[in-house]
């Protein structure tokens, strides 16, 4: 009765055109840390644990001005095995010195492992994460109201590219190398989480909607985890794309090394998929939602993706969507129909599918320079044409104009 509820009030939100104020407001937390990696068996909640190490860095940076300083050095810090660049302050560097590096429980052959899977899925994770996820996320009411009335809400096209950026660098063929770029992505994204953690609260706009005290806790963390890794994982199993478990394994593992440098705490990073998918169960599905903010959001996203010159029209790549998150989500957003599109996906997709996991034993390296091909494409065409690898992760020095 509760969820019946629930589903009738974000109906009526939708229908009126509201935000769904406070609806997102997580149920009583229950999962057990037994479930996680630290193993042990307490409930603690984390949308009421943040990352204060980096926040109180953070908040140095705006007190002195010096986000353009450190911006400008970062553009010298992309590699792993990069060195700290000179021009930042002492306080960032020590705590970067900290930070940048594995964490001790990491594992080189999982990680390894992880590499030469993502390599086999590009593709796949491809279109799951950014028609898929990317959509999806603008459907958690609060992760859409932080990203809307934050800067990079203002310039969708920059944010999405670095959003983009975090995935391509976590999924590429060097992930974890000196080489790599994925380390310094993820701690470049941390102190992004907590420069917005100190600006929004200001925000009269964000606090207006919000229900809790500032944004981007461990629990929204895990939510977003949750729209991308754990709903790709279920992606791979109903496109009936096999498996084996030490590729789940090399999978979950790489993403929870990820959680780890973006500050989520042992306690609250799932042990197994099986734990990960529970957890998902409590915090993700039951509170998802229609705002205004994450519907702007959307049609901002998807202007950028439906490009007839491209041969993209808006019914093909709606239908697309609904495919993939399906349609009570869509309606939520008002993407249209257009059922002749769906027809063509509806058979297509599992046919292309089944062709492609049927032959990539005697051709994988054919279908990965097409799948970097199309990454490629979608990175130049994001980032402006500046980059078609890497686009700078630079930290914001206020707030969407007029929050």
């Amino acid at each position: 009765m509760e969820n019946l509820s629930r589903r009738r009030a974000l109906k009526l939100g939708a229908a009126l055109g509201l935000a769904a104020v406070a609806l997102d407001a997580p149920k009583a937390w229950s999962w057990s840390s037994s479930g996680s990696l630290a193993g042990t068996d307490t409930v603690t909640d984390p949308f009421a644990v943040w990352d204060p190490v980096p926040d109180e860095v953070a908040a140095r940076i705006l007190a002195d001005g010096a986000t353009a300083s450190v911006n400008s050095a970062w553009k010298t810090w992309v590699n792993n095995g990069d060195p700290l660049p000179a021009g930042m302050p002492d306080y960032l560097k020590s705590y970067l010195q900290q930070v940048n590096q594995l964490p001790s429980w990491a594992d080189p052959a999982l990680l390894a492992a992880s590499e030469k899977l993502y390599k086999r899925l590009s593709m796949y994770l491809f279109l799951s994460l950014s028609l898929g996820s990317g959509i999806l996320s603008t459907v958690i009411p609060r992760e859409a109201r932080a990203v809307y009335w934050s800067a990079g809400g203002a310039d969708m096209k920059a944010r999405a590219a670095k959003t983009f950026t975090f995935g391509y660098d976590l999924a590429a063929a060097n992930t974890w190398t000196p080489a790599g770029h994925f380390v310094v992505t993820a701690n470049k994204t941390r102190l992004v989480h907590s420069t917005v953690r100190n600006l929004l609260p200001t925000s009269t706009h964000f606090q207006s909607g919000s229900d809790q005290p500032k944004p981007i806790s461990n629990g929204d963390i895990l939510r977003t985890f949750h729209s991308t890794a754990t709903f790709t994982h279920l992606n791979m199993a109903k496109w009936h794309i096999s498996l084996s478990n030490a590729e789940q394994a090399a999978d979950l593992h790489a993403w929870q090394v990820a959680l780890h440098l973006l500050g989520v705490q042992r306690q609250f990073i799932p042990a197994s998929w099986s734990d990960a998918v529970a957890q998902a169960e409590q915090m993700l599905w039951p509170d998802l939602g229609p705002t205004t903010e994450g519907t702007s959001l959307a049609k901002t996203l998807l202007g950028y993706i439906e490009q007839p010159t491209l041969g993209l029209d808006t019914g093909f790549v709606s239908e697309m969507v609904r495919y993939l998150i399906g349609d009570t989500y869509c309606n939520w957003l008002g993407l249209p129909h257009d059922y002749f599109s769906r027809g063509v996906i509806e058979v297509g997709w599992p046919l292309y599918v089944a062709f492609r996991e049927g032959t990539s034993w005697f051709m994988p390296a054919n279908y990965y320079l097409f799948d970097q091909f199309v990454r490629g494409v979608a990175m130049l065409f994001l980032n402006n044409g500046t980059s078609a690898t890497q686009t700078p992760v630079t930290l914001p020095s206020a707030n969407r104009p007029g929050a």
